[in-house]
């Protein structure tokens, strides 16, 4: 029987999620890509158990989260049933959807239908009766936001969630999603947006000055840019990257451009300075403004874990360490 770390949340930072009363660890672990029907379950109750041992109280999934879509849940709900249920009150769950499910006219964007429907589904895959968070995924143009809106307060009054978040929202709709859920009186708590060294539109968009001001915490994903903020890529293509796999969706080969390595090589030094990798970098920095509070990180080895877990070593950064870091950036 699993019995977790005793210590497992001495050396965690936790933040709070902006003026709410929730607080997530500033690593959160999230089951994007690497929880799917072909990857080992072993190996995923493994990571699983090794987050939570280390102080990762937060789980992050999708309704469409595997492959195939509804893998990644369920895999999570068999480890919750198996190892983790004695600890469910330790946890902070979110799953989401708003991204396309299925085939079929109800299966994508921001419905009352889609919405409401799919949170039950996920939460006979994960086998629990609530989640601490439920997002809309994606930004709806050609549905009502008021619908979409109306739908998180029901899902919250209905008790099969505890919070609602807004993932890939600018900033504009931010503010307007805001306003009417302020209306409906619904806890919203967080958003999560894409950001990396190599993805900074959420600085040109002011979104986290935005979220703050609103009363939200912000938690990013892609903070390693699907692996492309490693050392795994300062050379070679290593023949088990994401970039070789011919299944995958974000990163290809040809996104390893010379650009880039020249980029991670200067990263490099300054990482090796800092007594760390370039991925334990791209992590710090990602999580340098207090008003991020948390990071999603998604790895399929123990190994990546253990090295993301480092980053909590040295999350502090010099002023000359950040305009080194800044002119690297720069370079086109």
């Amino acid at each position: 029987m699993y019995i977790p770390n005793k210590d497992r949340y001495q050396k965690m930072i936790y933040r709070k999620l902006g003026q709410s009363g929730l607080k997530l660890p500033v690593l959160s672990f999230g089951l994007w890509q690497n929880f799917g029907e072909h990857n080992d379950y072993e190996k995923c109750k493994e990571m699983i158990l090794t987050a939570f041992d280390n102080g990762i109280t937060h789980f992050d999934l999708a309704n469409n989260y595997g492959p195939p879509p509804g893998h990644a849940e369920t895999i999570f709900g068999k480890i919750l049933k198996e190892e983790l249920m004695p600890y469910r009150d330790e946890l902070i769950i979110s799953t989401k959807a708003g991204f396309k499910m299925l085939e079929g006219p109800y299966q994508d964007g921001g419905s009352r239908k889609y919405l409401i429907s799919s949170l039950d589904q996920s939460l006979k895959r994960l086998g629990i009766p609530y989640v601490d968070i439920f997002y809309h995924h994606r930004f709806d143009s050609e549905t009502s936001l008021y619908e979409t809106m109306l739908a998180l307060r029901d899902i919250v009054l209905s008790g099969k969630a505890l919070y609602v978040g807004l993932s890939n929202y600018n900033s504009a709709q931010l503010r307007e999603a805001h306003r009417i859920l302020k209306e409906l009186n619904v806890p919203y708590v967080i958003t999560q947006p894409s950001y990396s060294m190599l993805n900074r539109w959420i600085e040109h968009d002011h979104l986290l000055e935005t979220q703050y001001a609103l009363g939200g915490g912000t938690i990013c994903y892609s903070a390693l840019q699907q692996g492309l903020l490693s050392n795994k890529y300062i050379n070679d293509i290593p023949a088990d990257s994401r970039a070789k796999n011919p299944d995958s969706l974000w990163l290809k080969e040809k996104d390893i451009t010379e650009t880039l390595r020249e980029r991670l090589k200067k990263l490099d030094v300054i990482a090796k300075a800092r007594g760390q990798s370039i991925a334990q970098l791209a992590l710090a920095w990602a999580i340098r403004n207090p008003k991020m509070t948390s990071t999603l990180i998604s790895t399929s080895k123990i190994s990546q874990l253990e090295e993301n877990l480092k980053v909590l070593d040295r999350l502090d950064f010099s002023d000359e360490e950040l305009f080194e870091i800044e002119n690297i950036l720069k370079v086109t």
